[in-house]
């Protein structure tokens, strides 16, 4: 799936813009720096991103194959 970054998702914000927004506590919860333990499998992943995303709730996928690509390359 290629990621189309400049796409809208909702009032102005883009799928960068989320990822730009999550990106720094993502990585702060995968190097144990966090008292969250970090995010393994894909059901936490979707889960933990739509409740971290900023104003809007909903499953955004191409945020979510963002981040999960990052757990790939682990």
């Amino acid at each position: 799936m290629k990621i189309d970054y400049n796409k809208h998702i909702w009032e102005g914000w883009t799928v960068q813009d989320f990822i730009t927004d999550l990106e720094p506590i993502f990585n702060q919860i995968q190097s144990g720096n966090s008292w969250i333990n970090p995010l393994k499998d894909e059901d936490k992943l979707k889960h933990w991103l739509m409740h971290e995303q900023p104003y809007y709730k909903k499953h955004i996928p191409e945020v979510f194959q963002y981040f999960k690509q990052k757990l790939l390359e682990k």
